[in-house]
Order: structure tokens, then C-alpha cells, then sequence
């Protein structure tokens, strides 16, 4: 998969505050697979927020890459001191997302993106504002859903009816979000997830100098005339 940063207006000049880009989905219909696609892919400059958690670590997973898996005394510190843009329990576990490296990138003017649940998007939506694009991310079918996380072959049979109970809820919170992607195709939806952070990029109101860029064409076309 590749991709491209998108249409800069003279070297970017008119670039301002940096956007957060969330993703949502039940647990294998793809928003982390997609995630990390657009991640890794080097052309669109976003960088990954890793959440810490509480739950235990996959087979599959590297601590500091996919997740940092740390204890519930130190969640719970994070936490009394405010130290996390959002939080939630999830599956009897607790994930969040640090504060201040999102801060930091933002003022830098980098974009940023998310792999969160609804709870998690309601807190970041709550005070981020309008930093914050949201894409919730359908399967084709409950049946390939469930097809899916029987596939990965990393949660019992109880945790997988756990998860497939909880997408039910999950499914239903679609219109709090912005854009909904249904993942029949991973190639799809990985161009649509391109072509949304492409126009929000050049939305008028993201594009803070654009007022003076503006002013200098026309500076320049009443000269010539």
C-alpha cells in the first residue's frame, strides 16, 4: 500500500495545527490493521499514538510497538494525574491514550493517528474539538466478523463471544462518527481512508495561513493590473 501526503500549497506553507485521525471498529473488522497501514506507509507523516494497557500482551505483539503493556497501580497513577487524553475499560481491561506526545505533535503541526474505541473517541472529540477526524470501520457481515477472530487464533472461544457480544454495542455508536467504511476489501478501504485524510488536509478551516497566501495574490494581481 502507498500513498501521498497530499496537495501542499507551496511547500506547505499555509500548514497549521496538526489533525488527530481516529479509527474505530469492533475488534476484527480492521481499524488496527488499517491503522498501521497508513502508519507505516511514510508518503502521509502520521504518527501512531500507542495506547497503554492493562491487558496482557499477544504473541503477536511487541511492548512499545503495538501497545505499552503496563499494570493497573500504573494506569490508575496516569490517571489521578491527568496525565491521559482519554480512557476506558474495554473487555475488563483498561486502555489510554498519554497526553502530552499528542499535545507536543499537534502544536508541531504533525498529524497524528488513533486506533480507539467509541468511549476513547468521545473523550479525545470532547477536547481536541476540531483537531479531530473520526472513521468508524463496519465488517461486511457479523458471520465474517466472527470468521476473522476465530482466524487470528489469539483469544479463547469465551473472550471471542466476549468480543462479538460487545460488537453489537459497538456496531450502533456508527453515526457518532464522522466517516463509516465497510472493510469487505482491505485495498479499498485502505484508498478511501486515504482520500478522507486527503480532504481534510485541505479543508479551508485546517489551513491557517492560507488567509495570507490569499492576500498575497491578490497584493500581486493589483500590482500587475
Amino acid at each position: 500500500m502507498s500513498g501521498s501526503a497530499g496537495a501542499p500549497l507551496r511547500g506547505d506553507k499555509v500548514k497549521g495545527r496538526g489533525l488527530v485521525l481516529i479509527l474505530s471498529s469492533p475488534s476484527g473488522a480492521g481499524k488496527t490493521t488499517l491503522t498501521r497501514a497508513i502508519a507505516n506507509d511514510g508518503g502521509w507523516g502520521l504518527e501512531l499514538s500507542i495506547s497503554v494497557t492493562t491487558r496482557q500482551r499477544r504473541p503477536s505483539e511487541i511492548d512499545g510497538k503495538h501497545y505499552n503493556f503496563i499494570d493497573q497501580e500504573a494506569f490508575q497513577d496516569l490517571r489521578a494525574r491527568d496525565d491521559l487524553l482519554e480512557w476506558a475499560e474495554v473487555h475488563g481491561n483498561f486502555y489510554g491514550t498519554p497526553r502530552r506526545p499528542v499535545e507536543k505533535a499537534l502544536a508541531a503541526g504533525r498529524d497524528m493517528i488513533f486506533d480507539i474505541d467509541y468511549q476513547g473517541t468521545r473523550q479525545v472529540r470532547s477536547k481536541l474539538k476540531d483537531d479531530v477526524v473520526t472513521v468508524f470501520i463496519l465488517p461486511p457481515s457479523f458471520a465474517e466478523l466472527r470468521h476473522r477472530l476465530e482466524r487470528r487464533a489469539e483469544d479463547s472461544p469465551e473472550t471471542i463471544e466476549k468480543r462479538l457480544a460487545n460488537a453489537r454495542v459497538e456496531i450502533q455508536r456508527w453515526t457518532e462518527y464522522d466517516y463509516v467504511l465497510v472493510n469487505d476489501d482491505l485495498q479499498d478501504a485502505f484508498k478511501a481512508l486515504q482520500a478522507i485524510l486527503s480532504a481534510e488536509r485541505l479543508k479551508r478551516t485546517r489551513r491557517v495561513g492560507l488567509s495570507d497566501f490569499v492576500d498575497g495574490l491578490l497584493a500581486e494581481a493589483d500590482a500587475q493590473g
